[in-house]
Protein backbone atom coordinates (compact mmCIF):
# COMPACT_ATOMS: atom_id res chain seq x y z
CA UNK A 1 0.00 0.00 0.00
CA UNK A 2 1.38 3.40 -0.96
CA UNK A 3 1.59 6.34 1.39
CA UNK A 4 -1.08 8.22 -0.61
CA UNK A 5 -3.81 5.64 0.13
CA UNK A 6 -3.34 6.02 3.86
CA UNK A 7 -3.96 9.77 3.84
CA UNK A 8 -7.11 10.88 5.59
CA UNK A 9 -9.86 12.64 3.67
CA UNK A 10 -9.18 15.80 5.63
CA UNK A 11 -5.47 15.73 4.70
CA UNK A 12 -6.37 15.24 1.04
CA UNK A 13 -8.71 18.22 1.22
CA UNK A 14 -5.92 20.37 2.65
CA UNK A 15 -3.72 19.27 -0.26
CA UNK A 16 -6.52 20.10 -2.71
CA UNK A 17 -6.76 23.58 -1.22
CA UNK A 18 -3.02 23.88 -1.93
CA UNK A 19 -3.71 23.01 -5.61
CA UNK A 20 -2.79 19.33 -5.64
CA UNK A 21 -4.45 17.66 -8.67
CA UNK A 22 -3.35 14.20 -7.50
CA UNK A 23 -5.13 14.70 -4.17
CA UNK A 24 -8.31 15.68 -6.03
CA UNK A 25 -8.09 12.59 -8.24
CA UNK A 26 -7.56 10.35 -5.23
CA UNK A 27 -10.47 11.78 -3.28
CA UNK A 28 -12.82 11.52 -6.27
CA UNK A 29 -11.65 7.97 -6.88
CA UNK A 30 -12.15 7.14 -3.20
CA UNK A 31 -15.78 8.42 -3.27
CA UNK A 32 -16.77 7.23 -6.75
CA UNK A 33 -18.40 4.11 -5.31
CA UNK A 34 -20.35 6.23 -2.81
CA UNK A 35 -21.60 8.44 -5.65
CA UNK A 36 -22.70 5.41 -7.67
CA UNK A 37 -24.34 3.83 -4.63
CA UNK A 38 -26.38 6.95 -3.93
CA UNK A 39 -27.31 7.29 -7.62
CA UNK A 40 -28.51 3.67 -7.67
CA UNK A 41 -31.11 4.48 -5.00
CA UNK A 42 -32.88 6.54 -7.68
CA UNK A 43 -32.43 4.09 -10.56
CA UNK A 44 -36.19 3.92 -11.20
CA UNK A 45 -36.36 7.67 -11.73
CA UNK A 46 -36.83 9.17 -15.21
CA UNK A 47 -33.19 10.34 -15.24
CA UNK A 48 -30.58 7.95 -16.62
CA UNK A 49 -28.04 6.40 -14.27
CA UNK A 50 -25.07 8.18 -15.89
CA UNK A 51 -26.77 11.54 -15.41
CA UNK A 52 -27.52 10.74 -11.78
CA UNK A 53 -23.86 9.81 -11.27
CA UNK A 54 -22.81 13.10 -12.88
CA UNK A 55 -25.08 15.02 -10.51
CA UNK A 56 -23.60 13.05 -7.62
CA UNK A 57 -20.08 13.94 -8.73
CA UNK A 58 -21.10 17.59 -8.86
CA UNK A 59 -22.28 17.22 -5.27
CA UNK A 60 -18.97 15.59 -4.34
CA UNK A 61 -17.02 18.49 -5.87
CA UNK A 62 -19.20 20.94 -3.96
CA UNK A 63 -18.47 19.01 -0.77
CA UNK A 64 -14.74 19.09 -1.44
CA UNK A 65 -14.82 22.84 -2.09
CA UNK A 66 -16.97 23.74 0.90
CA UNK A 67 -15.87 21.25 3.58
CA UNK A 68 -14.55 22.70 6.81
CA UNK A 69 -13.19 20.31 9.42
CA UNK A 70 -13.88 22.75 12.24
CA UNK A 71 -17.65 22.23 11.85
CA UNK A 72 -17.41 18.89 13.65
CA UNK A 73 -18.55 16.50 10.90
CA UNK A 74 -16.43 13.91 9.16
CA UNK A 75 -15.88 14.48 5.46
CA UNK A 76 -17.49 11.15 4.55
CA UNK A 77 -20.75 12.18 6.26
CA UNK A 78 -20.68 15.63 4.73
CA UNK A 79 -19.86 14.32 1.25
CA UNK A 80 -22.66 11.74 1.37
CA UNK A 81 -25.16 14.44 2.28
CA UNK A 82 -23.93 16.77 -0.50
CA UNK A 83 -24.02 13.97 -3.08
CA UNK A 84 -27.54 12.96 -2.08
CA UNK A 85 -28.74 16.58 -2.08
CA UNK A 86 -27.29 17.16 -5.55
CA UNK A 87 -29.04 14.09 -6.98
CA UNK A 88 -32.35 15.02 -5.33
CA UNK A 89 -32.10 18.58 -6.64
CA UNK A 90 -31.61 17.24 -10.18
CA UNK A 91 -34.68 15.05 -9.76
CA UNK A 92 -36.76 17.98 -8.52
CA UNK A 93 -35.64 20.13 -11.44
CA UNK A 94 -36.50 17.35 -13.87
CA UNK A 95 -39.94 16.95 -12.29
CA UNK A 96 -40.66 20.64 -12.77
CA UNK A 97 -39.50 20.56 -16.40
CA UNK A 98 -41.65 17.57 -17.34
CA UNK A 99 -44.80 19.51 -16.41
CA UNK A 100 -44.05 22.22 -18.99
CA UNK A 101 -45.80 21.52 -22.30
CA UNK A 102 -43.17 21.00 -25.01
CA UNK A 103 -44.99 23.51 -27.22
CA UNK A 104 -44.19 26.28 -24.74
CA UNK A 105 -40.43 25.60 -24.65
CA UNK A 106 -38.45 27.63 -27.14
CA UNK A 107 -34.78 26.89 -27.86
CA UNK A 108 -32.55 29.89 -27.22
CA UNK A 109 -31.27 29.98 -30.79
CA UNK A 110 -34.73 30.55 -32.27
CA UNK A 111 -35.74 34.09 -33.07
CA UNK A 112 -38.69 34.78 -30.80
CA UNK A 113 -40.71 36.88 -33.23
CA UNK A 114 -40.16 34.83 -36.38
CA UNK A 115 -40.70 31.39 -34.88
CA UNK A 116 -43.25 31.95 -32.14
CA UNK A 117 -44.60 28.51 -31.21
CA UNK A 118 -48.32 28.11 -31.70
CA UNK A 119 -50.39 26.76 -28.85
CA UNK A 120 -52.49 23.67 -29.19
CA UNK A 121 -56.23 24.27 -29.11
CA UNK A 122 -56.38 22.89 -25.57
CA UNK A 123 -53.50 25.07 -24.32
CA UNK A 124 -55.01 28.14 -25.98
CA UNK A 125 -58.40 27.44 -24.39
CA UNK A 126 -56.82 26.94 -20.94
CA UNK A 127 -54.79 30.12 -21.33
CA UNK A 128 -57.90 32.12 -22.24
CA UNK A 129 -59.77 30.63 -19.29
CA UNK A 130 -56.92 31.55 -16.95
CA UNK A 131 -56.78 35.10 -18.26
CA UNK A 132 -60.57 35.36 -17.96
CA UNK A 133 -60.50 34.06 -14.36
CA UNK A 134 -57.69 36.48 -13.47
CA UNK A 135 -59.53 39.41 -15.06
CA UNK A 136 -62.72 38.53 -13.18
CA UNK A 137 -60.79 38.28 -9.93
CA UNK A 138 -59.04 41.61 -10.47
CA UNK A 139 -62.31 43.45 -11.07
CA UNK A 140 -64.26 41.72 -8.32
CA UNK A 141 -61.55 41.09 -5.72
CA UNK A 142 -59.61 44.33 -5.84
CA UNK A 143 -60.78 47.84 -5.08
CA UNK A 144 -60.65 50.52 -7.75
CA UNK A 145 -57.57 51.98 -6.03
CA UNK A 146 -55.83 48.58 -5.89
CA UNK A 147 -56.60 47.99 -9.59
CA UNK A 148 -55.10 51.36 -10.49
CA UNK A 149 -51.99 50.70 -8.36
CA UNK A 150 -51.59 47.26 -9.96
CA UNK A 151 -51.97 48.66 -13.48
CA UNK A 152 -49.25 51.28 -12.87
CA UNK A 153 -47.01 48.77 -11.07
CA UNK A 154 -47.24 46.35 -14.01
CA UNK A 155 -46.27 49.22 -16.32
CA UNK A 156 -43.00 49.40 -14.36
CA UNK A 157 -43.57 52.52 -12.34
CA UNK A 158 -41.84 52.78 -8.96
CA UNK A 159 -43.74 53.29 -5.71
CA UNK A 160 -42.86 56.99 -5.70
CA UNK A 161 -43.97 57.44 -9.33
CA UNK A 162 -47.27 55.67 -8.58
CA UNK A 163 -47.78 57.80 -5.48
CA UNK A 164 -47.25 60.98 -7.55
CA UNK A 165 -49.72 59.88 -10.24
CA UNK A 166 -52.39 58.90 -7.72
CA UNK A 167 -51.68 61.74 -5.25
CA UNK A 168 -51.09 59.27 -2.39
CA UNK A 169 -48.08 58.73 -0.14
CA UNK A 170 -45.65 55.87 -0.97
CA UNK A 171 -46.69 53.97 2.17
CA UNK A 172 -50.29 53.80 0.89
CA UNK A 173 -48.98 52.40 -2.40
CA UNK A 174 -46.86 49.84 -0.56
CA UNK A 175 -49.84 48.80 1.57
CA UNK A 176 -52.00 48.41 -1.54
CA UNK A 177 -49.39 46.23 -3.25
CA UNK A 178 -49.08 44.06 -0.13
CA UNK A 179 -52.89 43.62 -0.05
CA UNK A 180 -52.89 42.73 -3.75
CA UNK A 181 -50.19 40.10 -3.19
CA UNK A 182 -52.13 38.54 -0.31
CA UNK A 183 -55.30 38.43 -2.38
CA UNK A 184 -53.48 36.90 -5.37
CA UNK A 185 -51.93 34.16 -3.21
CA UNK A 186 -55.35 32.55 -2.85
CA UNK A 187 -56.16 32.60 -6.55
CA UNK A 188 -55.93 29.28 -8.43
CA UNK A 189 -56.41 28.71 -12.13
Amino acid sequence: MSADTTKSDELLIEEIKNDSPSAMEELISRYRATVESIAMKYINSPIEKEDLVQEGLIGLLAAINSFSSDKGAKFSTYASRCINNSVQTALRKFSRLKDIPPSSIMPLEEDFFDNYPSLSAEDEYLAKESVSALTDFLYEGLSRFENEVLRLYIQGLSYSEISEKLSKNPKAIDNAIQRIRKKLEGVTF
